[in-house]
């Protein structure tokens, strides 16, 4: 029996992928944000990129990041605030979130015909 050959990933779950690395080793917002530009500029770099499929990673990145800020949210208001410490992680991880939905909204709107 022939193995199946694994299905290339897509570029939205790749940077989504990349993004959750970063924050799961504790980058600041600066840095998370900074991280959504530089996909977005390999996104741009791409050999015969097509504008119109960059537009609708974007979206769909921002989308997916406004998802994860909205249940972030909801993650720090049920916390505890007899624990500063889970507090203060959970509003790190929020700002964090906020940063880079943030920065895919702005490289969304940079990329809008004029």
């Amino acid at each position: 029996m022939a193995a199946r050959k694994p299905r290339p990933v897509r570029p939205v779950d790749a940077a989504l992928a990349r993004i959750l690395a970063l924050a799961g080793k504790g980058a600041t917002p600066g840095r998370m944000a900074r991280e959504v530009e530089v996909i977005a500029g390999e996104w741009l770099a791409e050999p015969e990129h097509d504008p119109t499929d960059i537009r609708e990673r974007l979206d769909e990145l921002r989308e997916q990041l406004s998802a994860g800020v909205g249940h972030a949210e909801e993650q720090v208001a049920d916390l505890d605030a007899s624990e500063p410490g889970a507090v203060k992680q959970a509003g790190a991880m929020l700002a964090a979130l906020v940063a880079t939905r943030d920065a895919a909204s702005h490289a969304l709107v940079a990329l809008q015909p004029a």
